[in-house]
């Protein structure tokens, strides 16, 4: 959303999507939502690799619906969003969790709850009579809907995601890895399942409050993703899903602050290059590894004297 607005301004296409005027001024405006931005960046990273783990990127995208919904719903009556999209949010992370034990199972009942959930967000908010830019940032993201109460929720949620994550993460890591073994071995799998679909929830709904309910996916599989092409190391994968998703977040932001264009672009942009940077990477070694074993050409002899 741009901050600031001049009769005489530039209107080419470019200008709209890139405009650094004032920039140091309109910084200072969007302290809270770079702070957001971190919290962002750590919960999708970490969140991102179980995502991935556990093949639940449609899932993802089936609680972000509900999420719009709650807030939507919470919009129109005029209550907290955060709060209206946290409801939202584990009630589809406990249908989908309940319900859907198999895969099988699963992925209908995601089916059944993303048209209802949009349904939903879309009554709502054709009841609400309010700004249009509450409705579309919903959808798409908002550069300054952090304020300072809105702040304390999601400062409040993270940790609690954060902390969720920590409690579970060996268990739940062996459990995405193999389930049959680590229930064989004593593991609570399906209760760390439905453990993991309220977390999960929780982190959708932090995500929506920034780049929106429909590419909520750019926080919470993208990052994940990119980085298990390029790795497979238990420690460095989450670390290198945290950093790409801080750099898609906060370089999102930066990116659109002065633009007239929603968040959401910049920050599903940024992501997608990086994906396909650890993509060409990738390709990169699965070219080399066959030379490296059978023996380059260019690969100097070696002799023994």
């Amino acid at each position: 959303m741009r901050l600031l607005a001049d009769a005489g301004e530039d209107t080419s296409i470019w200008h709209q999507i890139f405009n650094f005027d004032n920039y140091g001024e309109l910084l200072g405006l969007v302290q809270n939502s770079l702070i957001a931005g971190v919290l962002l960046g750590l919960v999708g990273g970490l969140a991102g690799v179980f995502v991935i783990m556990r093949d639940l990127p449609f899932a993802v995208h089936g609680i972000s619906e509900l999420s719009f919904a709650g807030a939507s719903a919470a919009l129109l009556l005029g209550v907290n969003i955060v709060a209206g999209s946290i409801a939202g949010s584990l009630l589809a992370a406990a249908a989908i969790g309940v319900l859907g034990v198999r895969a099988r199972d699963r992925n209908s009942v995601i089916g059944i709850i993303m048209p209802f959930g949009l349904g939903l967000g879309v009554l709502f908010l054709s009841l609400y009579k309010g700004r249009a830019a509450n409705k579309f940032g919903l959808l798409t993201g908002q550069i300054i809907a952090v304020d300072t109460p809105q702040m304390a929720w999601l400062v409040g949620t993270s940790v609690v995601v954060l902390v969720a994550l920590a409690v579970v993460w060996k268990p739940l890591t062996f459990a995405s890895v193999d389930p049959e073994v680590a229930e064989a071995r004593g593991v609570p799998v399906r209760t760390l399942s439905l453990t993991f679909m309220l977390v999960l929830g929780l982190a959708v709904a932090l995500c929506v409050q920034i780049v929106g309910a429909l590419l909520v996916l750019a926080l919470l599989v993208t990052p994940a993703a990119a980085a298990a092409r390029i790795t497979a190391s238990p420690v460095l994968l989450p670390v290198l899903s945290v950093v790409f998703a801080l750099c898609a977040m906060e370089g999102g932001i930066l990116l659109a602050l002065g633009s007239t264009i929603p968040i959401s672009p910049y920050v599903t942009t940024l992501a997608f290059v990086i994906y396909l940077g650890c993509r060409l990477v990738e390709a990169r070694r699965t070219q080399r590894a066959p030379r490296t074993a059978l023996g380059s050409p260019g690969d100097p002899v070696r002799t023994h004297t």
